[in-house]
């Protein structure tokens, strides 16, 4: 700066500064300067919260390792999504109980029900012998023998409504799980280990044996 622009105490005239123009150029640097700091310092800012929105991990997502143990960190799940999935799995859980329940208390109530009816037939059976028995007698009156047939079918259907089936026996070949063999004969008439005579008839409700049957086999 020129010694003409600096008075007696070494100051520069501030109004000669003004006039020279000098002044307001200095303004514009210092305020050009401020505006370039301004802009530098709010795009760092932005830069910096850009930088940690991208960095930020979903919830169960591993991120970088911050201990000196060498294992990734774990970000927690949702409290509200391990709630939900929580109450999901005791649901499943409970549902598969009571359906479980559900089918167990059926059969045992079927179970129950055919105890009951193969008890309670194998209690009557031996009226339903004694009448059979009756029937086979001889009688001269026709009208009372019709009856006595009559109530016997009776009784057969209401055995047949109950499921009650009478074993198959007389010509059928021997099967010790629904035959009672009490006499074995020799008999040309029928094959080897048949059924050639019958004492008791046998019953049975579905696959349940209720009584064998007792007879004889030939051969």
């Amino acid at each position: 700066m020129s010694d003409e622009l600096r008075d007696a105490d070494g100051c520069e005239d501030f109004e000669s500064l003004e006039e020279s123009g000098l002044l307001d150029a200095d303004l514009d640097e210092v305020k050009a300067a401020e505006a370039e700091a301004e802009a530098e310092a709010k795009a760092e800012t932005e830069a910096k919260a850009e930088a940690e929105t991208e960095a930020e991990p979903e919830a169960g997502d591993l991120i970088g390792d911050d201990t000196d143990d060498g294992e990734p960190d774990i970000i927690e799940e949702d409290p509200a999504e391990k709630a939900l999935a929580e109450a999901n799995d005791k649901y499943l859980r409970l549902f598969a109980e009571f359906d479980n329940f559900r089918k167990r208390t059926a059969k045992e109530k079927s179970e129950t029900w055919a105890d009951a009816v193969a008890k309670t037939v194998l209690d009557l059976l031996p009226a339903v012998d004694s009448f059979e028995r009756a029937m086979e007698a001889p009688c001269t009156d026709d009208a009372y023998r019709a009856g006595m047939e009559k109530i016997y079918q009776q009784m057969m259907g209401i055995l047949e409504k109950l499921g009650v089936a009478e074993i198959p026996a007389l010509n059928e070949p021997f099967d010790p799980k629904v035959h009672n063999a009490i006499r074995q004969v020799e008999d040309e008439n029928f094959g080897e280990s048949t059924v050639c005579e019958v004492y008791q008839k046998g019953y049975k409700l579905g696959d349940r044996i209720i009584r064998c049957a007792m007879v004889s086999v030939a051969n």
